[in-house]
Parts: structure tokens; C-alpha cells; sequence
């Protein structure tokens, strides 16, 4: 429905943002598989759906770019998030694939992984223990997220910045 109504109002998609993300905290050995569902459909089953959605409107669109958020997580594994670092894992190859498919039409594929930022990302931790990571790192605003989108989309439709990975400067380990 969103996609007609985006077709019908602007005859086609420039830029297509998927920036999802559920995590749940914990040891995998003591998960619930209702918590794996809920971190599966939105971060990787809704960035599928709309990407699809999205792929027929971008066809013949100079510069036309699918631009999605994983996480450091997505490329190494962080104890405490085995299915939320599972999905975004799962980004990151899907990522790649779907650049083989849709470069030859022109179609830009870009990855943005953030490490640490200050946002509401994560349940079953203490409030205060999150804030006291994210200051200890100086963790990244949410701005400086979407100066890597603005970075890869700015550039000339024949250039693809095929990956971002930005964390905060002190922020050493995943």
C-alpha cells in the first residue's frame, strides 16, 4: 500500500532507508523462540518485504539506492545477542547478493553497520547500565548514522559505497 502510494505520487524511488532493529537481550540457552520471531520479522522479514516492494519502483532511476542499517553485531558476534547478531548477519549476506542482482541495472546496494549509538535499541537491560556503556564510549548520535546514508547517496550514480562501518572512536571491541 505504501508503495502504491509513493508510485502514484512521485512516479517512482530514489532511495529506498531500512532501519529496523529489535534486539532482545540474554544467553541464547534461556531465550524465548516468541522473542526470536519478533527480532526475525522486523529485522530481517519487514527490510525483505519492503525491499521487494521497492526494487520495481527504482528501475531506470539514475542513482536509485536500497540503503540498510545492520550493526557491528551483523558482523561479529557479540555475547547476549546470538538471534538479534543471527538477523543482522543475515543482512549482510542478503546485502551482498542483492548487489550482484541489481547492479546491472544501475541500482545502488550500500550496508551501513553502526557500532555503539544513543538510541532505545535493547531490551532486558538495565537502563542504567546502557547509559553508562554509551558514555563510557561516547557513543554515536543518531545524526552521525544518517551522515552515512547522506555520504553513499550524495555520490555519483555510477559510484557505490558499498559499506559503512562507523562506531564510536573509543569503542575498541564490537
Amino acid at each position: 500500500m505504501l508503495f502504491t502510494r509513493v508510485h502514484e505520487a512521485f512516479g517512482g524511488l530514489d532511495l529506498l532507508f531500512n532501519n529496523a532493529g529489535v534486539g532482545v537481550f540474554g544467553a541464547f540457552a534461556k531465550s524465548r523462540p516468541e522473542d526470536w520471531r519478533r527480532m526475525i520479522d522486523a529485522n530481517l522479514m519487514g527490510l525483505l518485504a519492503c525491499t521487494q516492494a521497492a526494487i520495481p519502483l527504482m528501475r531506470g532511476r539514475p542513482g536509485a539506492m536500497i540503503a540498510s542499517v545492520s550493526s557491528t553485531g551483523g558482523r561479529y558476534g557479540v555475547e547476549g545477542w546470538s538471534v538479534y547478531c543471527a538477523t543482522k548477519y543475515a543482512v549482510v549476506g542478503f546485502h551482498e547478493t542483492l548487489r550482484k542482482e541489481l547492479g546491472a541495472e544501475g541500482i545502488r546496494v550500500t550496508l551501513i553497520e553502526p557500532g555503539a549509538v544513543w538510541t532505545e535499541f535493547g531490551e532486558n537491560i538495565a537502563a542504567d547500565l546502557v547509559r553508562e556503556r554509551r558514555q563510557s564510549l561516547d557513543a554515536l548520535m543518531p545524526d552521525d548514522v544518517a551522515q552515512s546514508l547522506v555520504y553513499a547517496f550524495a555520490q555519483h550514480p555510477r559510484v557505490l559505497v558499498q559499506e559503512i562501518l562507523v562506531r564510536p572512536v573509543k569503542q575498541v571491541a564490537p
